[in-house]
């Protein structure tokens, strides 16, 4: 896990539970992506990145391909700039 230090002193990352996060301090845990099925693509997964304004990522044959993706992109986004949701 990766965690982004802000000059405001705010921190990032993308969740998982590698750590107790609830350690460094208050909590703020939002949806950045979703992660779903494509309904018109049958047995293919996509990532939605509309939440902090980002693409839709795939078709992808499994799940686990489009979590890995949707970390890789989000982790991108957040070695240069503090990420959003503004959905």
């Amino acid at each position: 896990m990766n965690i982004y230090v802000r000059p405001d002193g705010t921190a990032q990352c993308v969740y998982n539970e590698e750590i107790n996060l609830s350690q460094l301090g208050t909590l703020d845990i939002r949806r950045a992506s979703h992660v779903e099925p494509i309904a018109n693509n049958p047995g293919k997964w996509g990532a939605d990145l509309a939440p902090v304004g980002g693409p839709f990522l795939g078709p992808f044959d499994t799940r686990a391909a489009a979590l890995a993706a949707e970390i890789a992109w989000l982790d991108n986004e957040l070695t240069q700039r503090s990420v959003h949701v503004t959905k």
